[in-house]
């Protein structure tokens, strides 16, 4: 593990803390050296560390030429780079974003600003801009979809989910679980900040268009089904007894609905002329008790869970 050399902020936050400017980035060998320089001029005496993440162009040798310390992630996918991220880094305080050049440096003050003012565990960036290009509408259809479930189901505002300027304490990315690999992680830290009790805060910093000639790594039509997929293992995983529970019960009327015919024959003719609806029926059944039973015990493991982890992040304070 590298020593911490940081220093004081120039800005002079309370009780000086240092600072990491930790930017994860693929092939961003057009954008990387003006988001160093940028980060740079505004924290001069900031750590600036590059996880390239098994990049094919330039970009950690424009990383390194620009002043930044890279290291490398030969996992392709940025949730494995946030990974490397956390496990590098040693500061006080860490503000992760992206190497594309779509944050401008300056705004990283706010989020200083918000942790110095409110205090907690982490701060999020939510995106806002003038420019109409800098939004794909899907993506922002998409974020706004999954943000509200996840509020509905933990009744507890996320922020801007997949915001990629964030602000963290070393308590909390020393602490965090996480388990994503791809552009996913963003959820993943949202949810876990969420699950595991940290204290979340956001503030508006300005987003914009990438420079011409660079493009996005995000597939609106991949991105899509895997937004469908984080919500299902939302349910799955961090509300278990919810998710087994409402499969239990989507059963539950299927075998009903397919049990009403053997019912009725019954009742009509004290017999049973359709036996195979009947059998599927008891089946169907069968699986519904099936489904919440695993939904409550799942539940228990998580909360048994979620009270060691509490236990070791007190043990770590």
């Amino acid at each position: 593990m590298p020593s911490d050399t940081t220093t004081p902020l120039t800005t002079a936050p309370k009780g000086s803390k240092t600072l990491t400017i930790g930017v994860p980035c693929y092939n961003e060998a057009l954008t990387i050296g003006k988001v160093v320089k940028d980060f740079r001029a505004v924290f001069p005496h900031a750590r600036i560390l590059v996880i390239d993440n098994a990049s094919t162009d330039d970009t950690a040798q424009i990383a390194r030429d620009a002043g930044a310390e890279v290291v490398s992630e030969p996992r392709k996918g940025k949730g494995n780079a946030v990974q490397t991220l956390f496990r590098v880094s040693v500061s006080d305080w860490l503000i992760m974003v992206d190497g594309d050049d779509t944050y401008p440096a300056e705004e990283a003050a706010k989020l200083i600003a918000k942790i110095e003012e409110q205090g907690g565990d982490t701060i999020v960036g939510c995106r806002v801009s003038d420019d109409p290009a800098a939004f794909k509408t899907l993506h922002t259809w998409a974020n706004d979809l999954l943000a509200a479930t996840i509020e509905t189901i933990f009744r507890s505002p996320c922020g801007d989910l997949f915001s990629g300027y964030r602000l963290f304490t070393k308590r909390f990315y020393r602490n965090i679980p996480l388990l994503s690999s791809g552009f996913e992680v963003e959820t993943e830290l949202s949810l876990q900040t969420i699950d595991k009790g940290f204290v979340q805060h956001s503030a508006n910093v300005q987003f914009r268009s990438r420079p011409e000639g660079s493009f996005s790594k995000l597939n609106t039509v991949q991105d899509g089904f895997r937004v469908l997929r984080v919500i299902m293992w939302v349910f799955k995983d961090f509300r278990p007894l919810v998710f087994f529970s409402s499969l239990s019960l989507a059963v539950a009327l299927l075998s009903l609905g397919v049990g009403v015919f053997p019912i009725l024959d019954y009742v009509r003719f004290q017999w049973v002329y359709h036996v195979p609806l009947a059998i599927l029926a008891v089946g169907l059944a069968v699986l519904s008790a099936l489904s919440l039973t695993c939904g409550v015990v799942l539940d228990t493991i998580v909360r048994y869970n979620r009270q060691q982890f509490l236990i070791g992040l007190r043990n770590y304070e």
